[in-house]
């Protein structure tokens, strides 16, 4: 930790705000462009905690987000939430990225940033639903990583005590500065941001960073960069109506059996 507070880096994302939303087939990717949009559920949680670790031990907040010139409206929301200064990373060719390449993307801009303590991301979004940008996030910048964290208890000698949720238990573990942790929802309530922030966060500069400002390997951002393909998207079939079976537990067998072999899951 700094001696002025934490150097905290959110993480956030600006994900279709309907679950109508096509597809192009050529691509495998989803039309942004005129649908609706808001910030990503998750990343309020992260927002959150970041804003409440800065009014425990003081610092400043960066929220950086990767997307289409639109994205500034949910850094805006983040600066209404209380972080303290927004970039975003907008290029055409960033367009297409997978996790792997808005990992890279991130990182590359992360380090434009410069120093940091700790960086929050919400646990998934719900239009990708993977999980894996943060820990990506963190491989590329050679930080340790903690996912599914539900609470954060304490900073001590450049060490970070946290709380996460496993399947059935919840595991307490110690962690070296700096280093990326994602949140879930039980973590906090995000707040409702106060009319003074949501007029200053409307007026604030963002700070917007393209391809030749990152400095990266070009062929690590967006379609180029990414190694998975979605291949085919499409809606399934609806499902039919069951058919009702009654009678005696033995019959009841037989009849379920017979069926399961016409089907051919057996």
């Amino acid at each position: 930790m700094h001696g002025c507070g934490l150097k905290i880096i959110v993480c956030v994302k600006q994900v279709p705000a309907t679950t109508e939303v096509e597809i192009d087939s050529e691509r495998g990717t989803l039309i942004r462009e005129g649908v609706e949009s808001t910030i990503n559920p998750f990343d309020l949680y992260a927002v959150e905690e970041a804003v409440r670790l800065k009014e425990r031990y003081g610092g400043e907040i960066t929220a950086i987000s990767m997307g289409p010139p639109q994205a500034e409206s949910s850094l805006r929301e983040a600066l209404a939430m209380g972080c303290d200064r927004a970039v975003l990373l907008t290029d055409k060719v960033f367009a297409g990225a997978d996790t792997l390449a808005t990992a890279y993307t991130l990182a590359c801009g992360i380090r434009k940033i410069g120093t940091y303590d700790i960086i929050i991301c919400g646990l998934k979004t719900t239009d990708g639903d993977t999980g894996q940008v943060g820990p990506g996030l963190a491989e590329e910048l050679g930080i340790p990583h903690v996912s599914y964290v539900r609470r954060i208890h304490l900073f001590m000698d450049g060490q970070i005590v946290l709380e996460r949720t496993l399947d059935d238990v919840y595991e307490k573990v110690r962690v070296h500065m700096p280093c990326l942790i994602t949140v879930t929802k039980e973590i906090n309530e995000p707040r409702l941001p106060s009319l003074k922030r949501k007029l200053w966060a409307r007026k604030a500069q963002i700070k917007i960073l393209r391809a030749e400002d990152l400095g990266g390997e070009a062929d690590r951002f967006g379609l180029n960069g990414s190694p998975t393909r979605v291949v085919k998207v499409f809606n399934p079939p609806p499902r039919l109506g069951g058919r009702l079976i009654k009678g005696e537990p033995d019959m009841l067998a037989d009849e379920i059996l017979k069926k399961l072999v016409e089907l051919n899951v057996l």
